[in-house]
């Protein structure tokens, strides 16, 4: 039986109205549920970059990518998982600070490197960036204090190197 894994799919489309939604629809159609989704423009304001993690076996994502092929708005599709890349979130953490726990709260924050970006009467609004499991460790780190909210971008992610995802197919 093939292993069921995720998957960062990098894919480059023409910045068009509904282009988003053409290529959310063909998961959907398919069954697939995207675990997460970050989209903008790149260095050419023409292209759009929709980075998409998707778990699937190899089969899958291979039929996913033929599929996505077909719209023709869709210039380049690499699985960033089978290159040397690096990938990054961004999340937004709100979490309930006393007196009692401020201090706590700002040594976890010193230790992963993230930053404080908002001060309330009761709470702390940290800022923090790095790979998936980071962001998961700190808000399992942050959670007994009382995670108020949580927003998560998704990953984006580019090849490492010289090797780029160039615009032909």
């Amino acid at each position: 039986m093939a292993e069921m894994q995720s998957h960062t799919l990098s894919i480059l489309v023409e910045n068009h109205f509904g282009v988003l939604t053409r290529v959310a629809a063909l998961f959907a159609r398919r069954g697939y549920n995207i675990d997460s989704l970050a989209v903008g423009r790149t260095e050419d304001p023409d292209v759009s970059r929709m980075t998409i993690v998707v778990y699937g076996d190899d089969a899958v994502i291979e039929q996913v990518i033929k599929q996505l092929y077909k719209l023709i708005e869709v210039i380049k599709v690499v699985d960033l998982s089978k290159e040397e890349h690096v990938d990054r979130e961004l999340a937004l953490i709100k979490v309930a600070a006393t007196s009692e726990t401020r201090s706590d709260i700002l040594q976890i924050v010193e230790i992963f490197r993230a930053k404080v970006i908002d001060v309330g009467t009761n709470t702390l609004m940290i800022e923090i960036t790095g790979g998936s499991d980071k962001i998961s460790a700190i808000e399992k780190l942050l959670r007994p204090f009382g995670i108020k909210e949580l927003a998560r971008t998704g990953k984006v992610g580019l090849l490492r190197g010289a090797k780029d995802t160039a615009k032909e197919k």
